[in-house]
């Protein structure tokens, strides 16, 4: 109980991104019970051991002061977590907090830890019977392993090969479902020139909600123009959803050939956009890279997933690389068979795990005779590969959260505060970034955290990451774990959550947009943050 207290106590510190009352109950509990299950490993192997224990006339005195020390110490960190979540509201622009309503937050976490503490004892009586049935056969110690390898594994196939596949199950219906529902307020496009139109290869009801949104939304060029101050386009955008084809390979040739249709090989600018496991495309990141070129732009993107992006990751990691792979290939062939001189300049984009599935087409080799001109990639997940690769080469000196890569001419990082290359860094034939805020945990989340401090730890830190963060054995990865749970319910600009503002300057280095001027940028940007901002309090975060 005292390892299990001192786990609560810590899982009550500030992480990356502010918690409900609810959240932290949940998560004090989780930690209190792992606590209690290491302590009480530790104590099964003392017996084991035959090491000595206290004598039995002292245990009772020695009890009541374990359990003061407790006491004194759960009372002592409860009373300061208002200030604990205020270190992390403050620098991302939250109302601050008076009370970390103590009492609903300790009941919580004592209702999670007992939920937990009758699994383990299940667990145990599950091991003690089928060692006994075991030792009718084998000797004692050989049952004891055997007892717990069998019990370890039918909880295993319960937990994962029955419930969990129940649960993703329903969830896959369930998000099946809400995706095929058609909005009210987003009749089939009039333009025969819109994907989902009547002209259209790809019908209107077979885009899925992320992708009806995706269309329904993009600007148009009267506000692109009275954004911009100059004449400008209807942007292109095309979507393929799920239902659009029976596999991604017939989804990515039906997206070619109505991006074809629409003339999108005729436009400066084309982006093949990864989408996150939804099939959802962030309006910011698209909408400021169309500005920015006035509507000159085309984009196509292709739905992977019905499930959100952690459910994806989990799930079927690789078939959304697989659709982006398969997407990438028909609009990258068609590309290269124009004439170098006439066709666009050819982007990629991604947010999240769209991000990861995203940054894998550079790592194919039949594009490097033929490069595309960059990318640009937000909020990658920690388990990008090849975004944990230029973060583990960073120039020495550069902070994990924010770092430098060889001499900054094929990739550079961005946050809230810009670029991290000068001004003056030359860039090569290819423009890679990576916007990334320091706040984000499905970017910095790593499983290691379990044993070791993470890197983006280290002086000096993230302008958005609180000052009383501090790394605990094992709670800091579970404090992550919940972080990347509610990583979306951040202020825009912080946490998982792009702001605009961002994107256009990611934008601005990637694709150099012509004939914007300093000023003229500078209203742009204040412009998208105060939208961004009404929206934001229109939502009510």
């Amino acid at each position: 109980m005292v390892l299990g207290t001192l786990f609560l106590a810590a899982s009550l510190t500030p992480s990356l991104v502010p918690r409900s009352d609810v959240m932290q109950g949940t998560l004090a509990g989780m930690c209190l019970g792992a606590g209690y299950g290491l302590g009480a490993g530790l104590a099964m192997t003392w017996r084991y051991m035959r090491l000595p224990f206290l004598p039995e006339r002292v245990r009772p005195a020695f009890n009541v002061v374990l359990t003061i020390f407790c006491l004194a110490v759960v009372l002592t960190f409860l009373s300061q977590v208002p200030d604990w979540q205020n270190s992390i509201r403050l620098p991302m622009g939250m109302e601050p907090v008076d009370s970390a309503h103590p009492v609903r937050l300790f009941l919580l976490a004592l209702t999670v830890f007992v939920a937990l503490l009758l699994l383990a004892r299940l667990f145990v009586l599950s091991t003690r019977y089928l060692s006994g049935r075991a030792h009718r056969i084998v000797p004692r110690r050989i049952a004891n392993v055997v007892g717990v390898v069998l019990a370890a594994l039918i909880f295993w196939t319960l937990a994962n090969g029955v419930l969990f596949r129940s649960v993703l199950y329903v969830l896959d219906g369930s998000y099946r479902e809400y995706d095929a529902l058609m909005v009210p307020d987003q009749p089939r496009p009039e333009d025969p020139q819109v994907t989902g139109s009547m002209e259209s290869l790809i019908a209107w009801e077979m885009l899925g909600r992320a992708g009806r949104e995706f269309i329904a939304n993009a600007p148009g060029a009267a506000r692109i123009g009275a954004l911009s101050g100059r004449p400008a386009m209807r942007p292109i955008r095309v979507y393929a959803g799920l239902p659009a084809g029976a596999d991604a390979e017939e989804r990515a040739q039906l997206a070619l050939a109505e991006l074809i249709r629409q003339g999108g090989f005729d436009r400066s600018v084309l982006v093949v956009v990864t989408p996150t496991g939804t099939g959802w495309v962030d309006p910011a990141s698209l909408d400021t890279l169309e500005i920015l070129h006035g509507g000159d732009v085309a984009s196509v993107a292709q739905q992977y997933s019905y499930l959100t992006s952690p459910l994806s990751l989990i799930v079927e990691p690789e078939y959304g690389a697989e659709a982006t792979t398969a997407l990438f290939n028909a609009i990258y062939g068609h590309w290269r068979s124009l004439p170098a001189d006439e066709r666009p300049r050819f982007y990629l984009h991604g947010l999240s795990l769209g991000a990861m599935n995203s940054e894998r087409l550079v790592e194919l080799s039949g594009i490097l005779p033929d490069p595309i001109d960059g990318a640009l990639w937000s909020g990658p997940p920690f388990e990008s590969r090849l975004w944990r690769a230029i973060t583990d080469a960073r120039q020495p000196g550069s902070p994990a959260w924010l770092p430098r890569y060889g001499d900054d001419s094929l990739v550079r990082f961005a946050n809230q505060d810009g670029l991290t290359a000068p001004d003056d860094a030359l860039w090569g034939r290819m423009r890679i970034v990576y916007l990334q805020y320091a706040s984000d945990p499905i970017v910095f989340f790593d499983p290691r955290d379990f044993y070791r401090p993470p890197a983006w730890l280290s002086d000096p830190r993230g302008p958005d990451v609180s000052a009383e963060l501090r790394w605990y054995p094992v709670v800091t990865m579970l404090q992550l774990a919940l972080d990347m749970a509610v990583g979306t319910g951040t202020p825009m600009g912080y946490g998982h959550v792009y702001a605009p503002e961002h994107y256009l300057d990611a934008w601005l280095a990637v694709t150099r947009p012509p004939g914007w001027s300093t000023d003229a940028l500078e209203r742009l940007r204040e412009r998208l943050a105060g939208e961004a901002a009404q929206e934001s309090d229109r939502r009510g975060g």
